[in-house]
């Protein structure tokens, strides 16, 4: 079933966009995240969409259930803290990082992952993809002209006080096999595809003018 979200905007400063250099290791990540939701909070820094790829690495939600781990010597494995169960990060994946203060904003995470979800949708769009999403199953699915659909962008956040962090991936081009190692976010009835599976041959860059272009009307001004 098709799940019916809408984004809403809040207007206020803009948010910081933010494309790092090189690959992040997924620990340094986390710290750099958890300083900065903790400056938004204090009002010493803005929020910030922080744009990465990571090495090859499992990460696990606070769903996550041991059996849905299949290989668990093949990458680096790390508890996340965020929503969802197992999910795989690494090269050719766009990883966007969202650190949103929702007391201002308004505390309601379910409105946050609906206007992740359509950012999304919405980037995705750019590309000629129809992203969509389904009732129960977060992330976007693209479908297949058999009738069967593939996951193509997953999304789990955390909120500390307020303050959202990690966010959204996006398959760009990276090593689908790299998924076998575990049940991607608990679906094994689904498949897992990217925009190159698709025939789209986009380079990052484009994909990052894509998420930037798409952001500013669902999340505010992009500073």
């Amino acid at each position: 079933m098709i799940d019916q979200c809408f984004a809403v905007t809040a207007v206020g400063p803009p948010v910081e966009w933010l494309v790092a250099n090189g690959p992040v290791a997924y620990p340094d990540a986390v710290r750099f995240m958890e300083d900065r939701v903790a400056a938004i909070r204090a009002g010493t820094e803005p929020e910030l969409a922080w744009l990465l790829e990571h090495p090859p690495t499992y990460t696990a939600g606070t769903g996550a259930k041991p059996h849905d781990l299949l290989d668990p010597g093949r990458f680096p494995v790390y508890d996340s803290g965020r929503g969802g169960q197992y999910t795989y990060h690494g090269p050719g994946q766009r990883v966007a990082y969202v650190m949103l203060d929702l007391k201002r904003r308004g505390p309601d995470i379910k409105q946050l992952v609906c206007n992740l979800e359509q950012w999304l949708k919405a980037s995705l769009a750019c590309f000629g993809i129809i992203g969509e999403t389904r009732a129960g199953r977060v992330g976007t699915w693209v479908s297949r002209p058999d009738g069967g659909e593939d996951k193509i962008a997953a999304i789990g956040v955390r909120v500390r006080r307020w303050v959202s962090y990690h966010g959204v991936s996006l398959n760009v081009n990276p090593n689908l096999e790299h998924y076998s190692g575990i049940v991607p976010c608990g679906v094994s009835d689904h498949g897992v595809t990217s925009m190159a599976q698709l025939g789209v041959q986009a380079s990052m860059a484009d994909v990052d003018a894509a998420l930037r272009q798409s952001f500013a009307p669902i999340f505010g001004p992009i500073r």
